[in-house]
């Protein structure tokens, strides 16, 4: 069954403009990776694709994706000095635009971040109307939109791990909204992406990281909070 628009669908975030796409968008895309990364970057590449990567410093989403990077809200009034506040803390980054790629959305960006030892890689997509779509995170098909509460699960590829994942989520009383796998190859490490209704224990998410073939977990609440 198609999921059902929201009012924030249809019109759109708060935010500071020009267009819901190329900054609301953009910053919510860079809110979810940090999230992903486990803080603000101390360094960060950003890669735009095809519309972006065109037009990315006329409509503002060089602003917005550091905003964002620095974890401002879409209706944030810092967005619109964000380069110079990056520099300002000694923030690093590096922009660059492949304009013509078949095999990407046309507001897509790639992000690239580093916060001390730890490196992760994320693809998010812009929509429209501040609505988004996370594609990859280091280099696992994830396909979340980082409305909802989400669990992004690594670990080995071993019989029975989504049965017994959703067991464990369902001690919770909250509802699995979408649940994917993604996986290298048979065998191979697999990633499982959980959108869910609410949250979970911090207990609970020790728990599942404690099982020894379970090798990282990442959960990453409503950005929008």
């Amino acid at each position: 069954m198609a999921n059902k628009s929201s009012v924030f669908d249809m019109i759109g975030p708060v935010m500071i403009g020009p267009s819901s796409s190329h900054t609301a968008g953009v910053v919510r895309i860079a809110r979810a990776a940090i999230r992903v990364l486990g803080g603000k970057p101390d360094k960060a590449l950003i890669t735009f694709y095809n519309s972006f990567a065109r037009t990315y410093e006329g409509h503002g989403s060089d602003r917005a994706i550091i905003g964002g990077l620095m974890d401002f809200k879409t209706d944030d009034a810092r967005i619109k000095n964000a380069l110079e506040i990056a520099e300002e803390i000694g923030f690093e980054y590096q922009f660059k635009s492949i304009g013509n790629s078949s095999i990407h959305h046309p507001n897509t960006i790639k992000l690239n971040l580093t916060k001390g030892d730890r490196s992760v890689e994320v693809v998010g997509e812009s929509l429209g109307g501040g609505v988004i779509n996370i594609a990859e995170v280091d280099g696992f098909v994830a396909n979340f939109s980082a409305k909802d509460h989400t669990l992004i699960i690594k670990a080995d590829d071993v019989s029975g791990a989504i049965a017994f994942i959703s067991s464990v989520i369902a001690q919770e009383k909250t509802n699995i909204a979408t649940m994917s796998v993604s996986r290298k190859g048979k065998n191979d490490k697999a990633c499982h992406v959980i959108e869910m209704d609410s949250g979970i224990q911090e207990i609970t998410r020790q728990y599942l990281q404690s099982l020894p073939w379970i090798k990282e977990l990442i959960y990453i609440p409503d950005i929008d909070l």
